[in-house]
Order: structure tokens, then sequence, then C-alpha cells
């Protein structure tokens, strides 16, 4: 496989791993969010990933990472009872996010770390096109 297209793979990588951090982040953004009601309430959202592999000519392959969607989560929200905030319905409930923090910034983590794994194979395989270049001086 040719140095430069495991740059490509780790590109699709890290081009995955942003998207994570992205909703991951919106995510957090929303947790403490409060709605009226049901269909109104914001729903933690999760990308969906895909390994790509592609055969070409004479057996050389390619591959990387593809972004399927991003799906909402299905976990029940969370239902209050607080007659006197303003965002009450007239049962008197309010409705927070299904996003659990914890586990939002557990995902932050992993992202970021896999982001930096990336960034060191691309970087680790420049290294290797540079030195191999420099073998023929």
């Amino acid at each position: 496989m040719s140095l430069f297209k495991i740059i490509d793979i780790s590109g699709t990588a890290m081009s995955a791993q942003t998207l994570r951090l992205n909703t991951t982040a919106s995510n957090l953004a929303n947790a403490d969010s409060v709605s009226s009601s049901v269909n109104q309430t914001y729903r933690a959202r999760h990308p969906v990933f895909a390994t790509v592999l592609n055969e070409f000519n004479q057996g050389a392959a390619t591959g990387g990472v593809q972004v399927l969607g991003v799906v909402e989560s299905k976990a029940p929200l969370r239902q209050e009872y607080a007659p006197d905030h303003p965002m009450a319905n007239e049962a008197g409930y309010i409705f927070h996010p299904n996003v659990n923090p914890i586990e939002e910034m557990a995902n932050m983590i992993s992202a970021s770390r896999s982001y930096q794994n990336s960034v060191e194979v691309a970087n680790t395989s420049k290294q290797l096109l540079l030195r191999t270049l420099q073998l023929g001086e």
C-alpha cells in the first residue's frame, strides 16, 4: 500500500472524528435546555461510521472511514414536574434532553484521541516519504 493512500485513509478518519467532536459539542451545548413538549425537546445525536474498503486493479486496495449519517438517540427524555416554570406545559411538566454529560465527555475524549492518532499516522507517513526521498541524494 502506498504511503499516499495511508495519508488519504487517515484524512477520512480525521474528518469522521471531527464530525463526532462537533455532534458531541452540540449535545453538551443542549444538555441543559428545557422544552414544554416532547416533540420540541432536543435529543442527543450520534454519528454512524462504516469502514470502506475499495479494491482496485492488480490487488491494490484503499479504504477509509465513511460517515453513514447522524442518528438521534432513542433514550427516553427526562420529565420534571415544575408548574411554576415559564416553559411548563398545561399539565405543569417540562422536558429535559436525553443527553448524559458524563457519556458525552467520555465520547469527546475518545474522539479527540482518535483524531490525534490519525494525525500521528499521517505525520509518520509523511516522515517516511521524506526519508525515502532523501535516500536518492
